[in-house]
């Protein structure tokens, strides 16, 4: 398994990967949605998945003495670095926005613990939805990112509009931290809880179907 992560990161790493994990420096923008930041990882596994359609990777993983399940694991463990890496740097980006004193978001929810917890689990469904469709057919990773792409932007919008007309989100979850720290750790549990439920059963669900497929 090693040795195949190491594959993905130096073979079917796609330049655009690195870029989109720096996004992260989004947090730092005055006046932004900054779940937009986080959809950028996502992105990243689609340049992944297409630049292998065009490269035969699939079909030159086959060739080696190794399982369909192993295949998948592999490129679903790339992309949960490429993710978790990103949010990391935001992290760090979140501390130094709040270090320099910047003034609060009006676009949307503040770079807070809760928005982390959030965005774990929006980056949770669009991998669910986009390696369900993706390993039902590797050919049309397209379609994948269509369906992934349009769930998480109504997700980001429904989360952002939270903020705005419901007054228990306005008034405690988005606020700087450290207020109201009991409600955004909570939710931040949530988050950490619900992208390791959903990724594995994504995980799982994107090994029988791409066993089904007939390569």
């Amino acid at each position: 398994m090693i040795k195949l992560l190491k594959k993905e990161l130096l073979l079917s790493f796609h330049p655009t990967a690195a870029i989109f994990v720096l996004m992260a420096a989004m947090v730092l923008i005055p006046n932004y949605p900054y779940y937009v930041a986080f959809f950028y990882s996502g992105l990243a596994a689609f340049f992944t998945c297409v630049t292998g359609r065009e490269n035969n990777d699939v079909f030159f993983s086959l060739m080696l003495p190794i399982s369909k399940s192993d295949i998948v694991k592999a490129r679903y463990g790339y992309v949960l670095i490429l993710e978790l890496a990103q949010l990391i740097l935001a992290v760090g980006f979140a501390f130094l926005r709040s270090a320099l004193g910047f003034p609060s978001n009006e676009a949307g929810i503040e770079a807070n613990v809760a928005m982390f917890g959030i965005s774990l689990f929006m980056l949770s469904v669009f991998n669910l939805i986009f390696f369900a469709i993706y390993y039902r057919n590797i050919k049309k990773p397209g379609v994948a990112a269509i369906f992934a792409s349009v769930t998480y932007f109504l997700l980001l919008g429904l989360f952002e509009m939270l903020v705005f007309f419901v007054p228990f989100a306005r008034d405690k979850i988005d606020t700087a931290d450290p207020l109201f720290w009991e409600y955004k750790l909570i939710i931040l549990a949530v988050g950490i809880i619900s992208f390791v439920i959903i990724n594995a059963i994504s995980y799982l669900s994107s090994i029988k179907n791409f066993e089904k497929q007939d390569i």
